[in-house]
């Protein structure tokens, strides 16, 4: 099975084929309003209306020249609206230089630090405060390195902001809509923000800094949406980079191990309309620009699946990189793709290495079922791959097992053991190539040591349980007691607060893994190893993303440890982890187990504001304890 979609994708991105071409099951449309993406934002002209710039205020800061500004959106119901923006650049640069525009996400607001990152790198920076509000309501979101009482965003007579979150996929008419008396797309959120981003790319092409022939879009989880939705309707845009969002099929149902998970976009009035003009896999056909999707593979917004068969209907080159075991957070090694792509495509600087290629085999030379993935050719040195299998249908709450990579120059292969063949098999690869030179990246919170590496992913492929019986691999594993000795140091768990012994949380999804399902009446052994006294809060999680299956419930059990050179072990009941609404009963529907300096979920707190003592803890060992 090599790098093609596989069949179930190929079925899906068919059946979409159909949707668009002739309406969704069978629905007629209305032809008095759009009926596509094209007809959406037919006649309207980003650069009609003057921007009338506002500029506030202009300062220094880490070496870049900065701006506080507003410039004119449009006149909506007889209204004016404006947008506060961030505007960054180095100003010893001379000549004219590509422009990126940046795109916050939910509950964010324009930020400084994604500003100075790409005007340190040579380029000219526009960052929306798209989510800020000055219209009358409780201020909200102001720029960073706003003061007060300076003037913020202010949508005027529509409010497409979170404090009006009901009017995001929601088509239907209503007071503040754009058409009070009928049901239209224009009513929807998106679509206003969208328009407001297109506005931006005026401000940056009208920039005498700014190369207006080389701009790019960067957005982070609904920043990466509307990153999407910018580039499918705006051809000004050469590059783009969306992260943690953006990927079609969002109002769709989608089906788990034959049970319904709801439909991540509850769309209110006509989901056809919504379909043919406001989603993305009916906008991923009209980008033409180069796209680069970073984003965690259990996202909870960015779906692993749908964003692939969202880039596969991107006639324009794609690339991936993923950060494995993660939600909504991104690496090191994949954050630095971004600059790197910008520099590739508006700078004419190296190109990154292409997509790995990559191979899967249902019975292979042993037997079992083998990837192979081959790096691409480049100037940047491979140093290592790692290879990611699951057994798991949701993407955002599956486990991915490790393969044992073999390496032979660019050829990385591994044996995928299972023990049944009673789930659909999902893999992908990470390629790692090592830069030219340490990228500085720390601007970015979070991101503090240069850089040496960047990810490339591969693509994703899948295998139904029909074709892998089909196929007949050995089956080599078998159920284990053991979760965990820490044999290959952390690669089957991910860290939070990494560096703050007092905050520290250290997180896997293995015993969501049927291999490590708990039987009925074990117990939870954890062996450790601390300094000195501290309260340790072990932690499960049932049902995360999974309201399908039951309730999304979060128990905590914290205990006091006495510290010093000894190793301690913990074993635990189920009744010994508790939430708000009582102890666990059992251990079934667990998806992650966490072991936390300090955690608190809704009442239920640990450590209890204590302060750590000494350095952090150290897990051994994690294992179930049969009765």
């Amino acid at each position: 099975m090599s790098d093609k979609p596989s069949l179930r994708t190929r079925r899906f991105t068919l059946k979409q084929g159909a949707l668009l071409a002739g309406g969704l099951m069978g629905a007629q449309p209305d032809a008095a309003l759009p009926q596509s993406v094209q007809e959406l934002w037919r006649g309207f002209d980003p650069r009609r209306d003057a921007l009338r710039t506002q500029r506030i205020r202009q300062w220094q800061e880490g070496g870049i020249t900065l701006q506080l500004l507003r410039f004119f959106i449009g006149s909506f119901k007889g209204r004016e609206a404006w947008m506060a923006a961030l505007y960054g650049f180095h100003p010893k640069d001379v000549g004219k230089r590509p422009g990126v525009m940046h795109v916050h996400g939910g509950g964010q607001r324009a930020s400084i630090a994604e500003v100075r990152l790409l005007a340190l790198r040579g380029y000219a920076v526009l960052s929306l405060n798209w989510g800020g509000s000055g219209n009358g309501k409780a201020p909200f979101n102001s720029c960073d390195g706003a003061q007060p009482g300076e003037p913020n965003t202010d949508w005027g007579a529509v409010d497409p902001t979170q404090l009006n979150a009901g009017h995001y996929d929601n088509l239907q008419p209503g007071p503040g809509q754009l058409h009070e008396d009928r049901e239209h797309p224009q009513n929807d959120n998106w679509y206003l923000l969208t328009l407001g981003c297109r506005r931006g790319l005026t401000f940056l092409e009208q920039q005498e800094e700014v190369d207006a022939s080389r701009l790019g879009v960067h957005g982070y989880s609904m920043g990466g949406n509307l990153t999407m939705s910018t580039i499918a309707v705006d051809d000004r845009v050469k590059a783009a980079v969306p992260a943690v969002g953006g990927q079609g099929w969002r109002w769709l149902s989608h089906e788990f191990d034959g049970q319904k998970a709801p439909a991540q976009s509850q769309v209110r009035g006509s989901v056809q309309l919504y379909q043919r003009c406001l989603s993305f896999e009916a906008m991923a056909p009209l980008i033409r620009c180069p796209v680069l999707h970073r984003s965690a593979t259990n996202d909870f917004h960015g779906w692993m699946d749908d964003v692939y068969r969202t880039q596969a209907l991107i006639p324009a080159p794609t690339q991936q990189s993923w950060t494995p075991h993660l939600n909504h957070r991104l690496s090191p090694e994949v954050a630095v793709s971004m600059p790197l792509w910008f520099d590739q495509h508006l700078k004419g600087g190296p190109a990154l290495p292409a997509t790995p290629q990559s191979t899967l085999r249902l019975r292979g030379d042993q037997a079992q079922v083998e990837f192979e993935v081959r790096a691409a050719p480049s100037d940047w040195p491979v140093s290592r791959c790692e290879i990611f299998y699951s057994v798991d249908a949701d993407p955002r709450a599956r486990f991915w097992r490790s393969g044992e990579v073999q390496r032979e120059g660019v050829v990385f292969k591994a044996s995928l053991p299972l023990h049944n063949l009673e789930r659909d098999l999902h893999v992908f690869a990470n390629v790692y190539h090592q830069l030219p030179q340490a990228l500085d990246m720390s601007a970015i919170p979070g991101h503090g040591q240069p850089v040496r590496e960047v990810c490339l992913s591969s693509q994703l492929h899948h295998a139904s349980k029909a074709e892998l019986a089909a196929a007949g691999p050995e089956l080599r594993l078998k159920p284990s007691l053991l979760i965990e000795d820490f044999a290959h140091g952390q690669r089957d768990w991910y860290e939070i607060n990494a560096g703050h012994v007092s905050l520290r949380q250290l997180w896997t999804r293995k015993v969501t893994d049927p291999l490590w399902k708990a039987p009925a009446a074990a117990r939870l052994r954890l062996t450790l190893r601390l300094q000195k006294p501290n309260e340790i809060s072990v932690v499960l999680q049932q049902n995360e993303w999974r309201n399908y299956r039951g309730q999304r419930r979060t128990f905590v059990c914290s205990r006091l440890l006495k510290g010093g050179a000894e190793v301690e072990s913990l074993d635990l009941a189920a009744s010994d982890f508790s939430d708000e609404q009582g102890a666990l009963q059992d251990w079934k529907d667990l998806d992650q187990l966490g072991v936390c300096s300090q955690f608190q979920a809704k009442r239920v707190a640990s450590a209890q504001g204590k302060a750590w003592q000494g350095t952090g803890f150290e897990l051994l060992r994690v294992e179930w304890v049969p009765a």
